[in-house]
């Protein structure tokens, strides 16, 4: 299984996402404290074109060296990330969800573009991702090419990353008993909606659509995830 393979032995994966670019490498080791990802954050998997016609930018080998406590403890609330990796996924591109795309170009505004909110199109590929100006490929969503990779066709909870914190991230599936890896497979939903009614004065206005980030709220219970987007249950690696 993938966690026993990648927290006991040093990985080293040869295998390039296309004849241009330089083979994905990531090495995966753990201590007493920390797991420890070095990578090179090429992907693992065929990316899309780039550049293109919205992300003018050239996938380059990049150099991560990141530390995640091995022995994660649940944070008293949640602390979000912003404008920021939250975590690195399992073939060493990171997980850089948000958007430097303001109203107005003014971050001072409080209202910052949602990715896949329809209103910018930041020409991601069909992993949901793209590339920055210094080169690194990163996912902004569920990273598509990675799991199908991983997984095949088929429907299979897949440890796809590490978070910040030392979580593990996985997705889409998940058990719909979260405490019974005898349950039946679902993808798992967010308990994140967008909100009723219209923007405030002194905003975007409008309809809230999904357009921005500040456009959804928390409702609990309402999904299977809570408002980190996580729960606790049963996972391959986890029994």
């Amino acid at each position: 299984m993938l966690i026993k393979v990648i927290s006991t032995v040093l990985v080293t994966a040869c295998l390039a996402a296309s004849s241009k670019l330089p083979p994905n490498e990531v090495k995966i080791i753990t201590d007493d404290n920390y797991r420890r990802i070095q990578a090179n954050g090429i992907p693992d998997h065929t990316p899309g074109q780039f550049p293109n016609r919205h992300n003018p930018n050239v996938i380059a080998p990049q150099s991560y060296d990141y530390k995640v406590p091995l022995h994660p403890k649940v944070a008293e609330k949640p602390v979000p990330f912003h404008m920021q990796p939250f975590g690195i996924a399992v073939n060493g591109v990171v997980f850089d969800p948000f958007a430097a795309e303001w109203w107005q170009g003014n971050p001072a505004s409080g209202w910052q573009y949602e990715p896949h909110g329809g209103a910018i199109d930041l020409g991601l590929d069909d992993s949901n991702a793209h590339v920055q100006p210094n080169g690194a490929y990163h996912y902004h969503g569920i990273p598509n090419g990675m799991i199908e990779k991983i997984a095949g066709d088929k429907a299979k909870m897949v440890l796809i990353g590490w978070a910040a914190d030392g979580f593990p991230i996985y997705g889409p599936w998940g058990y719909s008993t979260a405490k019974d890896g005898d349950s039946a497979l679902k993808k798992l939903d967010s308990s994140y909606a967008i909100k009723q009614g219209t923007r405030p004065a002194g905003s975007p206005g409008g309809k809230y659509d999904g357009a921005f980030v500040q456009d959804y709220e928390y409702i609990e219970g309402s999904g299977d995830l809570d408002a980190s987007n996580g729960r606790f249950g049963v996972t391959p690696e986890f029994p």
